[in-house]
């Protein structure tokens, strides 16, 4: 299936340019399974082949990222904080979540929300999720856009300057991306370890 989604994502850049870049980047935004180490790469070897331009492709990558994650942010931001909370309340437990551990991850990322969004989209698997909680905690949206844009930004050029480079091997882009996925999800399960084993041992 990821073969067949290459394909048809390679197809829509041969197709239409750097609007193709943009609108599979709102896609990836809000549908993970679309993948930015392909997305972006071959936009770079496009680019570089001379079917278009490097900076119009970034250009076209950001915007698309700050589309896609205000899609995110506003399904986010109309659930609102009231709801989320009623949600923990009534179901947190199954999850080993209360309402008070909901509190604190809130009050942390109205602490950090500057990093968080900025750094955040710098970084796989975390790069969409960040829309999130900035939803939920309604962080003002223009700050949240700019923050989004330079962010986004130097994860584009990243990549599809690694694209432009490599030319006709941009493919080797992906695996270095990959390691840095399976490094998140490491980090992700660790944090979900410790805070399961705080909670038994509170318990206990």
């Amino acid at each position: 299936m990821l073969g067949d989604l290459a394909t048809w994502v390679q197809d829509v850049i041969e197709r239409l340019g750097a609007v193709g870049v943009a609108l599979l980047v709102v896609l990836e935004n809000v549908f993970p399974p679309i993948p930015s180490e392909i997305v972006l790469p071959f936009a770079g070897f496009v680019a570089q082949r001379g079917d278009g331009s490097v900076l119009v492709m970034i250009v076209a990558a950001t915007i698309g990222a700050v589309v896609g994650a205000l899609v995110l942010y506003g399904v986010a931001a109309l659930i609102g904080p009231a709801r989320l909370t009623a949600f923990i309340s009534r179901f947190g437990r199954w999850f080993g979540v209360k309402p008070a551990d909901l509190a604190r991850a809130e009050a942390w990322f109205d602490r950090h929300a500057v990093a968080a969004v900025l750094l955040g989209r710098c970084v796989p698997l975390i790069r969409s999720v960040v829309s999130v909680p900035a939803g939920f905690r309604r962080m003002r949206l223009a700050p949240f856009v700019v923050l989004t844009a330079i962010g986004s930004a130097v994860w584009n050029t990243a990549l599809i300057g690694a694209g432009a480079i490599l030319g006709d091997q941009w493919e080797r882009v992906e695996p270095y991306v990959a390691v840095l996925q399976w490094i998140v999800i490491a980090s992700i399960v660790l944090l979900v370890g410790r805070f399961a084993l705080t909670k038994l041992r509170s318990r206990a």
